[in-house]
């Protein structure tokens, strides 16, 4: 499965087969939280949010390819993240793009 955020694979012709997603929400445990929000006092990377954040995308990227490889998809294109607060130490992790049958 080829994955790109870019509208076209070059050399490449393919078939849209539509939009494709994958979503996570994940939290922290209340300890990681009150760590987080102790550090925010004196600044400096929240790892706790990092390493959430990032385990959440890999989890939406990989549901999404689930859903492109489900409709026969050889690659995703024009991939984009979004990312929103549900509540405070939870967050919501988008990943979309288009898949495509190669010709």
């Amino acid at each position: 499965m080829i994955l790109i955020n870019i509208d076209y694979i070059p050399g490449k012709e393919f078939e849209v087969l539509g939009l494709v997603k994958g979503a996570m929400i994940q939290s922290k445990h209340i300890g990681k939280d009150i760590g987080s929000a102790f550090k925010s006092i004196v600044g400096g990377e929240l790892q706790a949010y990092s390493e959430m954040i990032n385990e959440s995308r890999s989890i939406a990227t990989q549901r999404m390819v689930k859903e492109a490889e489900s409709i026969g998809a050889d690659a995703v294109i024009n991939i984009r993240y979004s990312s929103s607060s549900v509540m405070q130490g939870a967050a919501e992790v988008l990943a979309y793009g288009t898949a495509v049958k190669f010709k």
